[in-house]
């Protein structure tokens, strides 16, 4: 079953991406997890690098239990399509997930 990764950080502003799309997460810093998806809008950019960003602002220390989470939701998980962190409906796939940011071919 293909799966899917929802993000919604305002009532216009959201983002579903098929899960084998997602290249990596990344800690950016204390409480910051960044997942990395390949363009939605396929520019790529000149080199080939340009890829979709999605900040999750998580509670301090826990980047590893988030992660974890996620992946095995993506592994494990019934639910096609996975709410990893929806601001306006305050819904979370983890309870250390705060909030999220989407940022399009950075």
């Amino acid at each position: 079953m293909k799966k899917f990764l929802q993000f919604v950080d305002a009532a216009d502003d959201a983002v579903t991406y098929p899960a084998d799309r997602l290249l990596g997460m990344t800690v950016a810093t204390d409480a910051t997890l960044l997942m990395k998806f390949e363009s939605s809008i396929g520019s790529f950019g000149t080199d080939g690098a340009a890829a979709d960003i999605v900040t999750l602002t998580i509670t301090a220390d826990t980047e590893k239990a988030v992660m974890k989470a996620i992946s095995d939701e993506i592994a494990l998980g019934d639910a096609p399509t996975i709410v990893v962190c929806d601001d306006v409906g305050s819904v979370f796939l983890h309870t250390d997930i705060a909030s999220c940011t989407i940022a399009i071919d950075s």
